[in-house]
């Protein structure tokens, strides 16, 4: 772990998140079937207090689990975020009655949650939401399709952002949907990375005031807001299975014999080594402070976000295949922990914004900044 901003409690805290996820959550997320939710899993979350901290921490400490967790299971990591990822929008701009009837239970882990934006023709462009939200007599029908949506289609409930006005970013509202309204399906998607996915079809679901999130036609915002916490902590997940990657190729290098001796005293094994260790400690330290400028309000927090999601996520995906190349054949076996990372890196450097809008971002942030 790195010292950047982190006193001797965090360390500490750490260190027990690892432990907790080594005793308790790594044989739950064994035994999960692949591309459903695990409810014992999101449970034991719960019961551990996880969950409720999701509420109740800064972005530092989002990013804190979910680094420590990706190192000793990405499953128990993964449920974690989703819950945090489909209830911050509750928990920000929720109602009283919204909060009271959700919060408890996700916190619990009796409820699960999801967060419902990417369509099949809006991922990146988020602002071209075509998933329509019809007013009359008081009563909004949504109206169209949802897809790559994670915990899709088994949430209990969706965070759902919906075109209410004009085209772009101003006509957008987002909803509270519970999974049992009348007029929503959903189907799963067979991924790559076995995870919960899917996708979600609205025909003329009913929604009223009462499940509006935050103000009407001002749904781009929660997402965006939603976004800009989330985004430096998938660079936390990121880091988190790339040191994963490097711990193993330490120990593997170490006591591989090749050559006469140890891998490790090979020059180019060795330089190869030392690169991984900076790439995965100068991600870190981008992470951190990009969650340190949000739990502070500082400026420059969605290019700082942006920064963080691609340096550690671009850096995840380096690191992990420059471990798969020196353990060699071994581990690309079914079931090896290095065969397991290779398929869960490659997902983040898309979902919340894939690599090529983090840059796009990041320009566009920097333009503004120096016109200031």
């Amino acid at each position: 772990m790195g010292t950047f901003s982190l006193d001797p409690d965090h360390l500490a805290w750490c260190a027990r998140l690892r432990g907790l996820a080594r005793r308790h959550l790594a044989p739950l997320a064994e035994k999960g079937e692949p591309g459903r939710i695990n409810r014992p899993l999101v449970a034991e979350l719960g019961r551990l207090g996880l969950l409720e901290r999701l509420f109740t921490s800064g972005a530092l400490d989002l990013c804190l689990m979910r680094e420590s967790l990706a190192q000793i299971s990405t499953e128990a990591e993964t449920a974690l975020a989703l819950q945090g990822l489909g209830a911050h929008p509750v928990h920000a701009y929720g109602t009283e009655e919204q909060r009271a009837r959700w919060l408890p239970r996700v916190g619990a882990g009796t409820a699960v949650a999801a967060f419902a934006l990417s369509e099949p023709g809006a991922g990146s462009d988020a602002a071209a939401l075509a998933l329509r939200a019809v007013e009359q007599d008081g009563t909004w029908r949504l109206s169209g399709e949802k897809t790559w949506i994670s915990n899709a289609p088994e949430a209990d409930f969706y965070t759902v952002f919906a075109r209410t006005g004009e085209p772009g970013s101003r006509g957008v509202t987002a909803f509270l949907v519970p999974a049992d309204r009348p007029g929503l399906t959903g189907t799963p998607l067979d991924m790559l990375s076995p995870h919960p996915l899917g996708s979600l079809a609205f025909d003329e679901v009913p929604v009223t005031a009462d499940d509006v999130l935050g103000e009407v036609g001002r749904g781009f915002r929660v997402a965006m807001n939603t976004l800009n916490l989330f985004r430096p902590s998938v660079g936390a997940f990121a880091v988190g299975m790339a040191q994963a990657a490097l711990d193993a190729t330490l120990d593997h290098t170490a006591r591989r014999e090749a050559f006469g001796g140890p891998l490790k005293d090979l020059q180019t094994v060795a330089h190869q080594v030392a690169d991984m260790a900076l790439r995965v400690e100068s991600a870190r330290l981008m992470v951190y402070a990009a969650a340190c400028a949000y739990d502070e309000g500082a400026d420059g927090v969605p290019r700082r976000a942006a920064m963080a999601k691609l340096l550690a996520t671009e850096t995840a995906q380096h690191v992990i295949d420059t471990a798969v190349q020196l353990h060699g054949a071994r581990a690309l076996c079914r079931g090896h922990l290095l065969e397991h990372l290779y398929r869960e890196v490659r997902a983040p450097r898309i979902y919340e914004g894939a690599t090529e809008i983090q840059r796009a971002i990041i320009a566009r942030e920097l333009y503004k900044e120096a016109a200031e």
